[in-house]
């Protein structure tokens, strides 16, 4: 049994927040009968976890019960440690459900953008990337049989039509119409405001979609696109452009700006018409950007009319930046009137409003 000056010794040496429990031990032991110590080595293990002051605030209530002095009460209480593990791991599963929250992402469309352009990530499915493989299975082996007619007849196009090359361009229909047909249904409106095939022309257009192209040259006109000069490398496809008469250019270099200009302005003189994107690139948010006056520029001083054209739907299908699905749905084309003038700001200006305000009507 311990005295009264050792249990007082001891209360007031836990007062103190910096009590070293080992110690405290250490003075009790010659007190404290075998049996207690066997006791003590049993009833560590609850202790583990705890800071060294609970450990010493409990080894003090354990062994006065056991001496049966009194001591001081506490409002500590000591969790083992298996307990602090089942709170983490049910801490860990409530953020882990918090963040697979479904998220949906919207675009400010501000009544001049792509009606279907806010769509939520969780839809797409597995049926999307099923038909974004097909899609471009479609398309590769529909490329690989017409690359050898285009490569048999490309002499005879560059002796007698260097500049159109209706003949290629009536290939490339065909592999447009292959690829998109058991995917997607294309919708045509206007299409009396298509100028004649012989009348050289500036087509303009949004851009929202890699379908884009594929779109585009179910027109049937014969006119020559800008493409980045990388797209040239790959094989087939870099094959085709070149006997299309695609124009390269090398973006961020101004000289290559400027001839590619010069050569559009050469191509129409000579009966050619020419595609633009004005916007310069895809849109990422489904809003019509500004326009650049480079296509606008070139059909003032040639004296051509601008046909503007609206894309609407292939945003939908295969978004910017998933280039590798394909979602469920159907797409438009409307064809304006052609604009002629010779003031490039007006041209640009009316081109962007009547593809901004179809845009606006079909949303």
């Amino acid at each position: 049994m311990l005295n009264n000056n050792n249990t007082m010794e001891m209360v007031a040496s836990l007062s103190h927040p910096f009590h070293c429990p080992l110690r405290l031990r250490y003075k009790r032991s010659s007190n404290i009968s075998q049996p207690s110590l066997l006791q003590f080595r049993a009833c560590k293990e609850p202790f583990v976890g705890c800071s060294t002051y609970k450990q010493a605030v409990l080894w003090n209530s354990y062994n006065s019960t056991l001496n049966g002095a009194s001591c001081i009460p506490r409002k500590h209480v000591c969790v083992p440690w298996y307990n602090y593990l089942q709170e983490f791991n049910q801490t860990m599963v409530h953020k882990q459900a918090k963040a697979s929250r479904p998220v949906v992402v919207r675009s400010e469309l501000a009544g001049t953008g792509i009606p279907d352009s806010a769509y939520p990530l969780s839809d797409i499915t597995f049926g999307s990337k099923v038909r974004g493989i097909g899609f471009y299975v479609v398309t590769a082996i529909a490329a690989i049989f017409l690359i050898v007619l285009m490569i048999a007849q490309h002499p005879f196009v560059l002796l007698f039509d260097q500049y159109r090359r209706k003949a290629q361009f009536s290939i490339a229909k065909i592999w447009a119409s292959l690829t998109v047909a058991p995917f997607f249904k294309i919708e045509y409106e206007r299409l009396e405001n298509l100028p004649p095939p012989d009348v050289p022309a500036v087509y303009v257009s949004n851009h929202q979609s890699f379908l884009d192209i594929y779109t585009l040259l179910t027109l049937g006109r014969s006119f020559k696109f800008i493409s980045k000069t990388g797209i040239f490398l790959f094989p087939i496809i870099g094959w085709a452009m070149l006997m299309l008469g695609v124009i390269p250019l090398k973006r961020m270099d101004s000289r290559s700006q400027m001839e590619c200009l010069k050569r559009c302005m050469d191509l129409l003189k000579k009966g050619a018409s020419v595609f633009f994107f004005p916007e310069g690139t895809r849109s990422k948010d489904g809003k019509l950007c500004a326009f650049k006056k480079g296509a606008f520029s070139v059909a003032a001083k040639v004296g051509v009319p601008v046909v503007p054209i609206t894309l609407i739907g292939t945003g939908k299908i295969m978004p910017t930046g998933l280039e590798g699905i394909l979602n469920p749905g159907s797409v438009k084309v409307i064809i304006h009137k052609p604009i002629e003038g010779s003031d490039a700001a007006v041209l640009c200006n009316e081109a962007r409003n009547a593809i901004a305000d179809a845009l606006q009507h079909q949303g």
